[in-house]
């Protein structure tokens, strides 16, 4: 399993990065991003955390590791100024958390992260024709999500990708130990957004493409 977008006690999830990269190794996971929630107050903090946990967890076998952030909730306006610092500061994997229809996420987040260095625009929700195109222009990964609420537009997600040639990528967004799924439950939701046994194949191949891209940076 390749899985990009899951969370910590650094954030809102109930585990230390050890024990999810623990949970996950027994789950047969290869490579783990884990993104916890940040804005300007603490990217910084949780980033340093993740790191450090990453170069001592990378040293004890699968999965790898690949520290990273999700902007969460943040005005549109901000989002290139944030992702551009942390990028200063070393971060691989950058996630924005799109506008999902489970929450109230500002209008105009997805555009903005699309134009943003961000490696993943998280459940997008009813995500544009037009920002699709600008996803797969800019190389960026759409979620697809195992999350329940966020995983309502997956069937719309995948058929826009599918339109426009954007990059999927399907993530659990972890937050408790139970959240964890295996590379066959990926597979029935990523069929159940409607993609075809070929597709499916396409957007593991493209993880596995994305997270050594991520992790050698």
């Amino acid at each position: 399993m390749i899985d990009l977008h899951t969370h910590t006690l650094n954030s809102d999830g109930e585990l230390l990065p050890t024990e999810l990269w623990r949970r996950a190794q027994v789950a047969g996971y290869r490579w783990l991003g884990i993104t916890d929630h940040v804005d300007a107050s603490n990217f910084a903090e949780v980033f340093g955390r993740v790191r450090t946990a990453a170069l001592s967890l990378n040293r004890s076998g699968p999965p790898v590791v690949i520290p990273g952030l999700e902007f969460t909730h943040l005005p549109p306006d901000l989002i290139g100024p944030l992702v551009r610092q942390a990028r200063d500061l070393g971060a691989p994997l950058i996630v924005v958390h799109g506008e999902t229809l489970a929450e109230p996420v500002a209008p105009g987040t997805n555009r903005a992260a699309l134009l943003a260095d961000v490696d993943i625009l998280a459940h997008p929700g009813l995500i544009t024709m037009e920002e699709a195109a600008l996803a797969a222009s800019r190389g960026i990964s759409l979620e697809l999500s195992a999350r329940k609420g966020h995983s309502l537009a997956n069937g719309h997600v995948a058929a826009l990708a599918r339109q426009t040639g954007a990059p999927l990528v399907l993530n659990t967004d972890s937050h408790s130990p139970g959240d964890l799924i295996s590379r066959a439950q990926a597979e029935l939701i990523a069929r159940g957004a409607g993609l075809s046994d070929a597709e499916v194949t396409h957007l593991f191949a493209h993880a596995e493409s994305l997270a050594r891209r991520l992790a050698a940076r």
